[in-house]
């Protein structure tokens, strides 16, 4: 790295990598929510059949589709006082809070196709609300630091408090507001919870967002890259062009399609699997979300270890296949007839203890991923010229998010096709129904998984070719910014 490019940078203190990752926890509420809790709550509280909630989730991503590659190309060519990611992220807070809280709030007495329609529109205002603020944040990453390895420590800050938001989020919701108590013995099924729910959570959107955007506010100056004006749109596209047909990028993009859809499946199936295959109480649900936090702790220290000691793209192979491993393992034990019984202190043990391991290594594979993605900020910027962390971080987290969208609708197909009952009760629904439900569910996940995985060993950034790509945009800086002093 150039001593005049570090000398631009405050330095990245622990306190400005914390403060920088707080702000993901607003990602992790929205995105613990929107997977799981918003399937079941307009399926078996609201009524809405599961193919209805499921289709409305996918067809709302297209204002993403729309608006994420806008968002991030308009922020990398901003010039404000402010830098080019902060006038987004500020005016993000409040609204997108507002948002989250009238989602989860629907008006009582409406017909089904009108709830329809609800749900739909607050789900696109949710959705692109975020994105005014995620877009430009994730973009920010790597503009804070240029080192190979501080990059992954600054994605595991931000994973970490993506998980503690979604790990907190669930935490709380299962343990205070959806509890089961002698007023609601269906306590998952308790409609004023998921309002109360919505209330803390909108207002966690907005503290962290706020004190993400006050906590990095120092670095707009150091981290501004004047973009240069094109000449046509001609011109603008063949950037454009040129920045998303880089080869890691694709393999990172790709990846992300197949294996958003096992996440979408798993995350929109997550609640059924606990209560219903599980047989599992709101209680014992809230400490697997408890090991998930706890997971957080050891990913964040595990991702750097491993990326240090084997290189990022190796590293993120290995943890996760393993964490594919460990997901399935419990259902699969089930399905042959050898996991423990439900009810048992066993069986809960067992579960508890794959989902530890497997979030573990699931957070700190997508550790490397980010870190990935930023080091591919310098290598398209090698042939194009021009950085493009808005375009690529938004093109890159827009296909996953569409496709989590289609993978959340095939998990309500999959609740269809076995005929999984509406406001059904856990420990009544029909053995088969529930043992049909984990036989497509293991292979499906397991299939998309591999494949994703499988994709990523075409990602050809290391970190010697990541520090020639600095050198050589610092090379090229060199005679430009001479001739500006002079």
């Amino acid at each position: 790295m150039s001593d005049d490019l570090a000398s631009r940078r405050p330095p990245l203190t622990l306190s400005a990598n914390i403060l920088y990752g707080i702000g993901s926890v607003a990602f992790g509420v929205h995105q613990a929510t929107l997977t799981s809790a918003l399937m079941l709550f307009f399926n078996q509280v609201v009524g809405l059949p599961a193919a209805w909630v499921g289709g409305a989730m996918m067809v709302t991503l297209i204002a993403d589709a729309i608006c994420d590659p806008l968002i991030g190309e308009w922020s990398d060519h901003t010039r404000s006082r402010w830098g080019r990611r902060h006038p987004f992220m500020y005016a993000a807070a409040l609204p997108a809070a507002t948002a989250f809280y009238f989602l989860f709030n629907p008006p009582a007495g409406w017909s089904a196709t009108h709830l329809l329609v609800y749900l739909a529109v607050m789900l696109v205002a949710v959705r692109v609300l975020l994105s005014l603020y995620e877009v430009p944040s994730s973009a920010l990453g790597p503009e804070l630091t240029l080192d190979y390895d501080q990059r992954t420590s600054l994605m595991s800050s931000r994973f970490f408090f993506g998980t503690v938001g979604g790990a907190g989020t669930s935490i709380l919701a299962l343990q205070v507001f959806l509890r089961k108590d002698a007023a609601h013995p269906l306590g998952l099924l308790n409609r004023a919870g998921y309002g109360e729910m919505a209330l803390v959570a909108s207002g966690t959107i907005f503290l962290s967002i706020i004190i993400s955007c006050l906590g990095t506010h120092r670095f707009i100056a150091a981290v501004v890259h004047e973009p240069p004006v094109r000449a046509s749109w001609r011109e603008k596209a063949r950037e454009v062009g040129a920045t998303l047909a880089n080869r890691s990028f694709l393999a990172l993009t790709i990846s992300g399609v197949v294996g958003a859809i096992s996440t979408g499946i798993r995350q929109g199936l997550d609640f059924y699997i606990s209560a219903y295959f599980f047989a599992l109480t709101p209680a014992q649900m809230s400490y697997l979300a408890m090991a998930a936090l706890v997971a957080a702790f050891a990913g964040v220290f595990l991702a750097p270890a491993l990326s240090r000691r084997f290189g990022k793209k190796p590293a993120m192979i290995g943890v996760f296949f393993a964490s594919l491993f460990a997901s399935i393992t419990p259902i699969a034990l089930r399905l042959i007839g050898i996991a423990p019984p439900n009810g048992t202190a066993a069986l809960f043990t067992l579960v508890l203890a794959f989902t530890f391991v497997a979030a573990t290594l699931g957070l700190s594979g997508f550790i490397l991923v980010s870190s990935m993605m930023a080091d591919v900020v310098e290598d398209a910027a090698v042939a194009t010229g021009q950085r493009s962390e808005g375009l690529l971080f938004a093109a890159h987290g827009l296909i996953a998010k569409c496709v989590t969208g289609v993978g959340t609708f095939f998990s309500g197909l999959i609740l269809a096709w076995v005929s999984f009952p509406q406001h059904a009760t856990p420990g009544q629904v029909d053995p088969k129904i529930l043992h049909h439900l984990g036989a497509v569910f293991v292979p499906v996940v397991a299939t998309f998984s591999a494949i994703a995985i499988a994709v990523l060993m075409l990602y050809d950034i290391d970190r010697s070719r990541h520090q020639r790509n600095i050198e050589r945009l610092e090379g090229e800086r060199a005679p430009d910014s001479r001739a500006a002093s002079a």
